[in-house]
């Protein structure tokens, strides 16, 4: 059984694009007609450049290897060029295309994927969401809207989610750290304090922000959040920026992912 063909699925999510703007699909297909699939991560170009990435790994490191010889392709993925490093943007191609790797070997030997990995240990996984408008929501106003917020929460848990996931302290930038405002410290303990009310203990708050902060920003806004109990801290600071991490951690009682 060797792979031999590739299908790259750009799909466009329709308006208003909560989870984001598209999502990619591949499909893979043996020699002997197994069809596997699986989603690749969109990383930072658009999908255009992506899909070129995806089929540039299958061709240089994958057409005609067995499926079962996923860690064999991996390494020629990672080592090419003799970087030996995670690079987002081929690594992320390669994640979806050893999805359907294994989808194809779950498919020839007619076992879920699962199995082949160890087995069964839960029923049941925690899962969680980000929080979006309802349908009733005015959407230029939910997210800076503890009420609101609160509210989405609230249906989500009934859904059956068991941590919440918002990032209300803006503003994002690409222009380095910044020390928050008093008012964006304002808005996010109001928000954590507005869902932790209404969920209680039936879920987790995960606090994100996108790598905005200074170190001693982000070290402040933490400690402002602490009397919430988040589950955790999400990328205060850049984290490649370990040192600074390392430091938020250290700082502040709340974990950092």
């Amino acid at each position: 059984m060797k792979l031999k063909d590739l299908e790259v699925f750009v799909v466009k999510n329709p308006p208003p694009g909560w989870g984001g703007r598209y999502f990619i699909f591949v499909k893979l297909t043996t020699d002997n007609g197994i069809i596997g699939y699986g989603e690749v991560y969109s990383a930072s170009v658009g999908p255009k450049a992506m899909e070129v990435i995806i089929n540039d790994v299958f061709e240089r490191h994958m057409m005609n290897e067995n499926p079962e010889n996923i860690e064999m392709m991996f390494r020629r993925t990672y080592s090419s060029g003799f970087t030996q490093r995670p690079d987002l943007s081929i690594i992320g191609a390669f994640s979806g295309l050893e999805i359907a790797c294994w989808d194809i070997l779950g498919k020839a030997h007619d076992r879920p994927v699962y199995a082949l990995l160890g087995g069964k240990m839960n029923d049941r996984i925690r899962s969680y969401t980000y929080l979006y408008p309802m349908e009733h929501h005015d959407i230029s106003k939910f997210w800076t809207s503890p009420e609101m917020q609160a509210e989405s929460a609230m249906e989500m848990i009934n859904l059956g989610f068991t941590a919440i996931k918002f990032d209300p302290a803006g503003p994002y930038t690409a222009r380095g750290g910044h020390m928050p405002a008093l008012t964006d410290i304002e808005l996010s303990v109001k928000m954590c304090a507005a869902i932790r009310d209404v969920v209680g203990t039936k879920a987790d708050l995960l606090f994100g922000t996108h790598g905005q902060f200074s170190t001693a920003g982000a070290i402040r806004l933490g400690r402002a959040l602490e009397p919430y109990d988040p589950l955790w801290y999400e990328e205060p600071v850049p984290p490649d920026n370990i040192s600074s991490m390392a430091k938020i951690a250290n700082s502040i009682r709340i974990p950092i992912a």
